[in-house]
């Protein structure tokens, strides 16, 4: 991407002029040069396709072979007024696209799980919302190789999360140095930047996590883990076993299924029962706007971060939990 950085012409000049005097002109180029693959367009991805078309991007895809349901058009404002049947990333085209003439918006109606992965080679970010945890290990695979930066994330009623990876991530870190004043009083003595750099695990090595390990601080480990992760694993089971998510119209089927799937992962974790509360699925169907707008905006944001290279990423989850107001970022391995 580097070098594929490109002078800022007047007229992005003039509609990017907060940003460039946010982050800067480098930044700003650095966005300008980004190409972007955004997998799943139900409320989740349409908060990202926002963000990131609004922060002036050279290009996002639009990937989704499913179909607007009636679900979508309460969470999924690009397609709030657009017919049940259509696809999703064809009918959120035109309107994201209106966003930012500036961005090239593309939609891609085909599955990615039957793209080889040469297709995801031409991205310099990947982006998976909606997606199986298999899949989602599988680009995050692909992309550590390709050196393409990776996030995912998903929601589920009250619950949601993301998660990145950015490989060995170099950035700007801007520090405010303060110096004292009448003895008590600081006021701005200048700014330091300092080069930092943070390497990211793979998601199929923060999910391996051994939970069972006999050590001192496991328990403190558990007790401390935002309790999204938990509840959150137990969707992520539904979604690969089932290939779609719970829904109002079968709730009384599903959430036996959810039932019988907390105890599959609680046994397979290894963690107390009390990790995801017996009433957990009371909170997690549809999509809440409040929730897609929370993790999107997080998401996006940590999108802009790692392209422009400026401020620390989120190493490496960050979970929602809307039942209890909490919001908590979390590296699992650690």
């Amino acid at each position: 991407m580097e070098d594929n950085l490109e002078n800022i012409t007047e007229d992005e000049a003039e509609l990017y002029d907060r940003q460039i005097r946010l982050w800067g002109l480098d930044a700003q180029r650095r966005l300008r040069a980004a190409s972007i693959l955004l997998i799943g367009l139900k409320g989740l991805g349409a908060e990202i396709a926002k963000n990131i078309i609004l922060s002036g991007v050279k290009a996002v895809t639009l990937m989704d072979p499913n179909m607007i349901d009636e679900e979508d058009q309460m969470s999924q404002f690009f397609v709030s007024s657009a017919p049940v049947g259509q696809n999703r990333a064809v009918a959120s085209a035109a309107p994201a696209q209106l966003l930012n003439p500036m961005v090239k918006v593309t939609a891609d109606a085909s599955n990615p799980s039957d793209k080889e992965d040469e297709f995801f080679a031409q991205f310099d970010v990947i982006c998976a919302t909606g997606c199986k945890t298999s899949l989602q290990c599988r680009l995050d695979n692909l992309c550590q190789e390709r050196k393409i930066k990776f996030f995912s994330g998903d929601v589920f009623g009250f619950y949601g999360f993301m998660f990145s990876d950015l490989g060995r991530h170099e950035y700007l870190h801007e520090e405010i140095k303060r110096k004292k004043k009448d003895g008590q009083e600081k006021e701005e003595e200048g700014i330091t930047i300092t080069r930092e750099v943070t390497n990211f695990s793979l998601l199929e090595n923060e999910l391996k996590f051994d939970w069972k390990a006999d050590s001192p601080g496991m328990k403190k480990k558990i007790r401390q883990t935002p309790s999204a992760f938990f509840i959150t694993r137990v969707y992520e089971e539904f979604l690969e076993l089932h290939g779609r998510r719970p829904a109002v119209s079968t709730m009384e089927m599903d959430t036996k299924e959810l039932q019988n799937l907390r105890i599959l992962v609680l046994n397979k974790l290894g963690v107390p029962a009390k990790c995801i509360p017996e009433d957990f699925y009371q909170y997690g169907y549809g999509e809440l706007s409040p929730v897609c707008a929370i993790v999107g905006g997080v998401l996006g944001q940590e999108i802009i971060k790692a392209v422009s290279q400026k401020d620390a990423p989120l190493d490496n989850f960050f979970f929602f939990n809307g039942v209890n107001d909490e919001g908590m970022v979390d590296k699992i391995s650690v």
